[in-house]
């Protein structure tokens, strides 16, 4: 005995079954799950499933734009969960393998940061749509003949409400929901990020109306650097809890010839300064005004080092009496040349740090192999000369950075400008960008943001400026209403393709690119604009 089939009238099925089928699968999505999943089940699941027609039929309603929105955020919620987890299972196995882990508090699934997290980008997703169609309605009801004595009776407010940047500015208004994620570091990067990005699209949205048309050819992004790495170098040395472990390490470990490391010889039951405290002594070789070198050669029976200083001792014994100042003892304890030095430090790190960049731009070129295959040469030529720039950039502002505490000590008086000489050292270092001017623009930006939050975090541990409650997702919704206005006016002035579809989808235009669809009107645009490597 066979059971009866589901009836073919969509009217007696019933509304909350209804309602909850179009929230979660769309006509177009059931289609093809019937395709390639239920009509590969049992007999006894294709009997009980609706044909597409069917289930088409059942879900059909005049207006899907809200059921749309609901749909996307569901699955914005489950696929940044799912990503959460298969990270935590990736570092919990591979990358912190064979560590002591702290165990973590148990809390309630509705505490949990992970969920939080997740709630708070599907919440900002399902209201930026909500939102961005509730004031194109809105404008558009103003716009009418209807409306006409409430625009004589409230002008100001109509003309807020009838603009045409209006329904993406009151759409940014959702993001208030980054509010539902933990405050913690997650929350201020992601707000500074937003915000760089906004200011990159607004420059960008000026630079296509003529703002810039005169500026000098050297002129752009890498003139970010000299005052991000001037802020990064002195947040360094005296705020290192406020500068980015990762910047850290990586100048340590490309700092030859000037970070003095533990000999093979050396006796394993005396002390050796370990790296931070090598930099912890410059930070305050620079509060006693840079003192000179006494070598205890000469002086065996002279206290030559002062008493908050006798953890560089193992250094700076036994090095060379010519040396005159005691930071260059401390630097290169064994060659009295700082010039020297500098260049024997560009023979040792340079190969070293290309082979570096090598294994990272050649990883990153990957997805573009059909211009390997379509012109080996000229991509091989293209790759050589990324990888050749980007290690003289890194190689060239490590090693000025360092040289330049030698340098300030030949040029400067001791009692002049003690500690402000690691932003200029900085600074100066930050000039080697302009090997990178042409294609470095994500990673000036990168390092201007993250000078950006070290450089806040500097002025509340300094007591420049105290913290605002929720600030961050403030700067947050300002960044991203400029973001809309900038995309909303000009969508070639937002950069790449892909962010420009991920707009659309917040907006809930789809996966488009509005830039291709402006026309042939503003094919000039952006076209003197800098690119990425």
């Amino acid at each position: 005995m066979t059971s009866p089939k589901p009836s073919s009238d969509p009217a007696k099925c019933d509304p909350i079954l209804r309602n909850a089928l179009r929230y979660t699968v769309s006509a177009k999505e059931y289609k093809l799950l019937h395709e390639y999943l239920i009509s590969r089940a049992p007999p006894a699941v294709k009997q009980r499933s609706p044909p597409p027609a069917r289930y088409e039929a059942i879900v059909r309603s005049k207006d899907d734009y809200n059921a749309a929105a609901v749909r996307a955020a569901g699955r914005v919620f489950l696929a940044s969960q799912t990503g959460l987890k298969i990270w935590e299972m990736i570092a919990n196995k591979i990358i912190n393998r064979g560590k002591i882990q702290k165990s973590k508090p148990k809390t309630s699934i509705f505490r949990s940061p992970n969920i939080r997290l997740s709630l708070s980008l599907s919440l900002i997703l399902l209201f930026h749509r909500l939102l961005h169609r509730f004031f194109i309605r809105l404008r558009e009801n103003l716009l009418t003949s209807d409306a006409q004595a409430f625009r004589r009776r409230n002008p100001r407010v109509s003309r807020v409400l009838t603009s045409r940047l209006a329904p993406a500015i009151g759409a940014s208004l959702a993001g208030f929901y980054l509010g539902v994620c933990p405050g913690d570091q997650l929350r201020v990067t992601l707000a500074i990020y937003t915000f760089s990005r906004a200011a990159e699209f607004l420059y960008n949205a000026l630079e296509d109306e003529g703002w810039f048309k005169d500026r000098p050819w050297w002129f752009g992004s890498w003139l970010l650097m000299p005052v991000a790495f001037g802020q990064l170098l002195h947040a360094f040395v005296f705020d290192r809890e406020c500068f980015p472990q990762a910047y850290g390490k990586f100048i340590l470990n490309h700092s030859p010839n000037y970070i003095q490391t533990r000999p093979e010889d050396y006796p394993p039951n005396l002390q050796w300064p370990g790296t931070f405290e090598i930099v912890d002594s410059l930070a305050e070789l620079a509060h006693l005004n840079w003192p000179p070198f006494v070598s205890p050669i000469l002086f065996p029976n002279t206290e030559t080092l002062p008493s908050s200083l006798t953890t560089i001792a193992p250094v700076t014994e036994p090095a060379h009496p010519g040396i005159k100042a005691l930071s260059c003892a401390l630097l290169h304890p064994t060659d009295t040349s700082c010039l020297r030095t500098y260049i024997t430090y560009h023979i040792r790190a340079v190969p070293p740090m290309t082979r570096f960049f090598a294994l990272i731009f050649t990883a990153m070129s990957i997805p573009r192999y059909k211009a390997f295959l379509a012109s080996p040469v000229a991509a091989t030529n293209k790759l050589a000369k990324s990888i050749l720039r980007m290690t003289m950039f890194a190689s060239g502002a490590i090693g000025t950075a360092w040289g330049s505490i030698c340098l300030f000590q030949h040029l400067l008086p001791r009692g002049f400008l003690p500690t402000r000489r690691f932003f200029l050292g900085g600074f100066l270092a930050g000039f080697w960008a302009f090997l990178e001017r042409k294609s470095g623009r994500s990673n000036f930006l990168y390092s201007a943001r993250t000078s950006l939050d070290s450089m806040w975090k500097v002025g509340v541990k300094r007591g420049w400026w105290k913290g605002i409650r929720n600030g961050d997702v403030g700067l947050f919704v300002l960044s991203l209403a400029v973001i809309n206005a900038v995309y909303e006016a000009n969508p070639k002035a937002v950069s790449g393709g892909a962010l420009r579809k991920s707009l659309g989808m917040l907006r809930g235009d789809g996966w488009v690119d509005r830039a291709d669809l402006a026309g042939e009107g503003s094919g000039k645009k952006g076209a003197g604009r800098e690119i990425d490597a």
